[in-house]
């Protein structure tokens, strides 16, 4: 062979490894949005995790209101919510070509309970479960071979404060399982709960039962909405909507033990929305809306979970939900009332924010998750 031949092979391998690596450092983020059917409701980009790049795919309509998402554990199939009133709650279920980049619609059944708000599915795909924030109630859906649903199963619950503007009914507003995925909860906005639940395969049919005991309550007014478990397991991470606070707690099979309770809205605002941990454990990060629109940081005791808040960072009008991508250096964060999607660095050594001026321009995002290529 001779030595340009052993050279252009050499700068192929070279170029070859360099896509390889490249390709990598590269996710598909899914958008989900507030919108008309008729309109590009879900929103597919292709996000650089090491430049903080975006290229857009596509728009997706046929949907409303798709205000939360859920990708399967491989990134195979998308089911989201249709965060409607009444009878048209649904959720649709689609196949999620990645060489294409496109969804191709499977099927949609009925929540039977009114605006859908959040989604989970579980890593082996089996079921998929919606909280319900206007039916007071949770609808878990078999999930077939082929990716759709089948029709769903409800628990329905009770309680509230008669009179009160928010708490007057059960406003369930987020599904979650303990690590294991021997346990799934259910935040009940209005009744200050957290549901418990077991999951047991039952015939080769993975079941939703009821747990024991079967609920966790929280002081009075808090208003539970987002959560989040630390990466070792230990700790759970809860986001109070109407109280702003961050609840800690010990997690244990299946018990919950709370051991703090710290401020994430000074202005008592009463609209915290998200919560997320930073993949390596050390930071907590939690969105506030109304009144000072930002994020609160926290540093996490590696020995208790214990929160210390270290900071804040402003962001766009009602940052309702936002992500951190897996090797940790981005934070996007879904501005609703400013149609845009805001990118910032995180800090490796301090976990605070810094925001890059880049922006994705989008109407009305509320929801952003990521899968792989």
């Amino acid at each position: 062979m001779s030595k340009v031949a052993t050279l252009l092979i050499g700068i192929l391998g070279l170029l070859l490894m360099s896509c390889m690596k490249s390709e990598r450092n590269v996710a598909y983020l899914l958008v989900g949005s507030y919108s008309e059917a008729s309109e590009a409701g879900i929103s597919l980009y292709r996000f650089n995790m090491e430049t903080g790049s975006t290229e857009f795919v596509k728009d997706f309509s046929g949907i409303a209101d798709p205000s939360f998402q859920a990708f399967d554990k491989n990134g195979q199939y998308v089911y989201s919510v249709s965060e409607t009133e009444g009878e048209e709650a649904k959720v649709c279920a689609y196949i999620f070509d990645k060489k294409e980049g496109k969804l191709c619609f499977l099927n949609e059944q009925k929540t039977k309970g009114g605006a859908p708000c959040h989604i989970w599915v579980d890593s082996k795909q089996r079921l998929a479960v919606t909280a319900n924030y206007l039916g007071g109630n949770i609808s878990v859906f078999p999930i077939a071979r082929d990716g759709s649903l089948g029709e769903a199963d409800i628990f329905s619950f009770e309680g509230g404060t008669p009179g009160s503007s928010r708490q007057e009914a059960p406003h369930l507003h987020c599904i979650y399982v303990s690590p294991d995925e021997q346990y799934l909860f259910a935040n009940d906005l209005g009744t200050d709960r957290i549901y418990k639940f077991e999951l047991k395969e039952i015939d080769g049919k993975l079941c939703v039962l009821t747990g024991n005991p079967s609920f966790i309550s929280l002081p009075i007014g808090e208003g539970p909405r987002h959560a989040e478990f630390h990466p070792n397991g230990k700790w759970l991470y809860l986001l109070s909507e109407l109280s702003g606070n961050v609840a800690v707690f010990d997690y244990e099979e299946g018990d919950l033990n709370p051991i703090q309770f710290i401020e994430a809205d000074s202005l008592h605002a009463a609209g915290s929305a998200d919560i997320h941990v930073s993949p390596d454990g050390r930071f907590l990060y939690a969105s506030n809306r109304l009144k000072g629109d930002g994020i609160a940081i926290f540093e996490i005791n590696q020995e208790d979970g214990k929160l210390k808040r270290i900071g804040y960072q402003s962001t766009g009008k009602h940052p309702r939900n936002f992500i951190i991508t897996s090797n940790g250096k981005y934070l996007l964060c879904a501005c609703r009332d400013n149609d845009i999607i805001q990118i910032f660095t995180i800090d490796s050594t301090t976990g605070l924010l810094q925001d890059t001026k880049q922006t994705i321009q989008r109407s009305k995002p509320v929801c952003l998750k990521f899968t792989g290529l």
